[in-house]
């Protein structure tokens, strides 16, 4: 496999993050191996997005079996393909539904992290806005021939603003959302940045008080734990109207509800997830996708997770007519299964190479040399079928950290004088995977 061609900061930033235990943001595509089927499968949904319709699946793998990297990649490549996109991590704190700001905190999280391709790192809420605006003055220069400074300008502007937000108008709480895009384009008219600071706080859902909205935007409500996800619908409607493709909402760590320590709230927040399910499949909603990312303890405890619900059982388990080995793509649950030992041995090439690149270094490892890692990790972990990617690339970069800053010492040499242990092992060592340190994967 041909060394991968990428930047200085995108090495940078794959082997530090793999380095301490998380995904990371950018360079993805060079470590993919394997899951073709299940990107296939949600690659397939960003294209049901686009044409109008919307998407939800579950990705259910358990620790450190690349749950997360997957959310991740088709983040990335919903943006190349022009969508808008928003994630967050559910915590104690972030939840869909609950008071005292709870789940409000997800939708602010969510609105930080919005983010498009020319604004990968999150806060593009604003550059949207603008780019938007300056499109629509462009085209209005192009049909009518005047220019920004000629009288009647802005108003031939203004009408071509309200004739996209009518559309949005018509929805649950449209009516408000629009009136608040218009508030933005008088700011941007007047060269008044307070009021669109104030918008943007607003779509933000950062206003504490109606009271302090209509002081500041003449609007009589603002977002809030009852109707956050309302306002996500609008804003996929929205930016589908104005040139993207539509919005994809990843949301991961979804096992914090199942931690959630009172019965009464868990079922609250499953119930929350289950409109939002139902809103997809009965055809109320468009141009959103929803990612979930989840462990298997999170859908399938009978006593806690989703199975624990009639409902959400009915809609989630496995056909007793398909067996295990066969794969239903249809269903809203993709169910990620441990990679295979050539995938493995893959993914760790693709590793030395990025390292090697990044480094300068002239010395790589050979096929043989990677077998011998893995069946050295393998065989001290007791249970070669066990091993996810998380187990092994963390202590794989290490390895090759390791050999760089010593050059005199081999491959055999590292291994037979270490012993190696999952990062499960290190971290958790019951093997509980609810303990203190369950979530540290990559």
């Amino acid at each position: 496999m041909a060394t991968p061609k990428l930047s200085k900061r995108v090495s940078t930033a794959l082997l530090n993050a793999l380095s301490a235990g998380v995904v990371p943001r950018v360079g993805l595509e060079h470590i993919a191996v394997g899951r073709e089927q299940e990107a296939a499968v949600l690659l397939h949904d960003l294209d049901t997005v686009a044409a109008g319709g919307a998407a939800f699946r579950f990705v259910v793998g358990r620790y450190g079996a690349g749950k997360s990297f997957m959310l991740q990649l088709i983040r990335n490549q919903a943006m190349e393909q022009g969508f808008v996109v928003a994630d967050a991590d559910l915590t104690p704190e972030r939840r869909l539904a609950g008071g005292g700001g709870a789940s409000l905190a997800t939708y602010r999280e969510l609105m930080h992290h919005l983010a498009t391709k020319s604004r990968p790192d999150g806060g593009a809420l604003a550059i949207v806005l603008e780019r938007w605006i300056a499109a629509v003055q462009t085209q209005v220069a192009q049909d009518t021939g005047l220019k920004p400074i000629d009288a009647g300008f802005d108003d031939r502007v203004e009408e071509k603003i309200r004739a996209v937000i009518k559309d949005v108008a018509d929805l649950v709480n449209g009516f408000e959302f629009a009136n608040v895009i218009i508030a933005y384009w008088n700011g941007y008219r007047t060269d008044n940045d307070a009021k669109k600071e104030a918008v943007l706080r607003w779509l933000r859902g950062e206003f504490a008080t109606r009271t302090e909205a209509k002081a500041a935007l003449g609007v009589r409500v603002i977002i809030d734990d009852d109707t956050w996800y309302d306002y996500l619908k609008l804003m996929a409607r929205f930016v589908t109207d104005i040139g993207y493709k539509g919005l994809l909402v990843v949301l991961d760590e979804a096992v914090h509800l199942y931690k959630l320590s009172t019965a009464v709230s868990r079922q609250n927040n499953y119930d929350k997830l289950l409109a939002m399910f139902n809103d997809v499949l009965q055809g109320r909603v468009s141009h959103l996708g929803l990612l979930i990312g989840g462990t298997p303890q999170f859908l399938e405890d009978p006593r806690r997770g989703l199975f624990s619900d009639p409902a959400w059982q009915r809609r989630t388990a496995k056909s007793r007519l398909v067996s295990s080995e066969v794969v239903d793509s249809s269903g809203p649950v993709v169910r990620l299964e441990p990679l295979t030992q050539p995938e493995v041995l893959r993914l760790l090439q693709a590793l030395a190479e990025i390292h090697v690149a990044h480094h300068g270094s002239k010395r790589q490892l050979t096929p043989s040399d990677l077998q011998e890692f893995l069946h050295a990790i393998a065989h001290r972990l007791g249970a070669e079928t066990l091993l996810t990617p998380g187990e092994i690339v963390r202590d794989f970069i290490t390895v090759l950290n390791v050999l760089q800053q010593n050059p005199g010492l081999t491959l055999s040499q590292l291994l037979q004088g270490t012993s190696l242990q999952s990062t499960r092992s290190r971290l958790n060592p019951t093997g509980d995977e609810n303990g203190e340190f369950a979530e540290f994967t990559v």
